[in-house]
């Protein structure tokens, strides 16, 4: 990289299922074969951008890619455990070949926040870099994704205890009335559903007496945005939700239970964790569980892309097949590539 030559780091975004993890991989084994986007780069290396696949154990629900049988998880003792709160030591993970950061780096029952997103994803863009290699952040979790580039700041806001305890006895319908009588930018963006990023987003506003910060400007990086909406997402919802099921999601959350994790944690995980979780205590019946979960899928598609449409640097590709999207995302990254060094 040339003298005083801003890092560039591509970023693949979109609403859930359409399509971001295949084509993050596509780009990222593009780039890394002799003769691809760019001869002067040394390969791509992925950042996950998911607030759930950052938790061990959730890979069903969280629609995690699959992991390489030569990269298998180290079992930490409990003594190296205690030593530090997130280890990614040890926890290398590969798929397809592919470097994935970010994915399987903290227990379920310990709480992730975008501050400790923003600390590490530094530390995979330095690392990755430092390598000559392309970082692509590849995600939904739009909040993560601007926090990390530097489009969001995050407030420097500590814990109220008394303040949550007494928010935690509320509704979610509740403290989303809340939110939007208060913040009704933010509401806008956040689940619902979500009692713990309800309670956060109100700690903030009511300990600062302002918004939840919103966009800044950042310099530190080039940017290529590249968006993914197909056509079909809705009916691609569906599929993937049924084969999740086949797949053997309701066992998955069935494990995280008898393991120690709480309903409340699990519930407030969101969607496909809540709604299992109600069905496993029996509160809905199998179908009501099913369409509630893929109704609130599509609403949750629908958020991300407010969340995104706000973002005019994005070039999104939409109404192709995967094959004619990937040839015109490799297309734009290779000329976004072209100059360096």
């Amino acid at each position: 990289m040339a003298k005083n030559q801003r890092p560039k780091i591509v970023a693949v975004v979109g609403p859930t299922a359409s399509g971001k993890s295949d084509m993050g991989i596509f780009l990222a084994k593009k780039i890394s074969t002799r003769g691809g986007l760019s001869s002067g780069w040394q390969g791509a290396e992925i950042i996950s951008a998911d607030s759930r696949q950052v938790y061990r154990r959730l890979d069903i629900g969280t629609g995690k890619v699959p992991r390489d049988g030569n990269s298998k998880l180290k079992i930490l003792n409990s003594k190296q455990s205690q030593n530090s709160k997130f280890k990614t030591q040890n926890n290398t993970y590969f798929s397809s070949g592919i470097r994935h950061h970010l994915i399987d780096v903290v227990s379920p029952k310990k709480q992730f926040t975008a501050d400790n997103f923003k600390k590490l994803g530094e530390k995979a863009l330095k690392e990755i870099l430092a390598k000559n290699k392309v970082p692509i952040i590849v995600g939904g979790t739009g909040f993560y994704i601007d926090v990390l580039l530097g489009r969001m700041s995050v407030a420097e806001v500590p814990p109220n205890k008394k303040l949550r305890a007494r928010f935690d006895k509320l509704t979610v319908e509740h403290l989303f009335k809340m939110l939007k009588k208060l913040d009704p930018r933010r509401a806008k963006t956040i689940d619902p559903k979500n009692k713990r990023r309800l309670i956060r987003a109100l700690e903030i506003v009511l300990t600062t007496g302002k918004p939840v910060p919103g966009p800044a400007v950042s310099n530190k990086y080039q940017v290529l945005w590249i968006g993914l909406k197909p056509k079909n997402l809705e009916t691609r919802i569906k599929k993937r939700l049924d084969a999740r099921l086949e797949q053997g999601m309701v066992k998955e959350v069935k494990t995280l239970l008898k393991s120690g994790v709480s309903k409340r944690r699990l519930y407030n995980f969101g969607l496909e964790y809540r709604w299992l979780t109600r069905y496993l205590n029996k509160e809905v019946g199998y179908k009501e569980m099913k369409e509630g979960l893929l109704r609130d899928i599509i609403k949750y598609s629908k958020r991300q892309m407010t969340w995104f449409k706000r973002n005019k640097e994005v070039r999104w590709i939409r109404d192709l097949p995967a094959q004619a999207g990937q040839k015109e995302a490799g297309k734009i990254i290779q000329k976004f590539l072209a100059s360096h060094p």
